[in-house]
């Protein structure tokens, strides 16, 4: 089995840096002994993207919020059958 190595978030981001610096991801790759395949998720996972409000966010945490935002509809679904279920109803209904 290959060997895997485990990298911080702190060192993810510096590379991340590097690359919008202006290095090349062969460079980095070649300087750092990261993947090409590691470098190009990272680059994917922490750039960061300008919103209309001029809010930034990385794409990790867009994900995030995406997931969030899933699980409360979730919730609000859930939420509104059991108001169905349990609010009684009247007969001109």
């Amino acid at each position: 089995m290959g060997k895997y190595t485990k990298y911080d978030e702190d060192f993810k981001r510096s590379l991340v840096n590097l690359y919008h610096g202006g290095k090349t991801q062969t460079a980095l790759t070649k300087e750092y002994g990261v993947s090409y395949s590691a470098l190009s998720k990272w680059i994917k996972q922490y750039s960061e993207v300008r919103l209309d409000d001029d809010t930034i966010m990385t794409a990790k945490q867009i994900k995030d919020l995406q997931k969030r935002n899933a699980q409360l509809e979730e919730e609000n679904l859930i939420l509104k059958k059991a108001i169905a279920i349990f609010t009684p109803h009247s007969n001109k209904d």
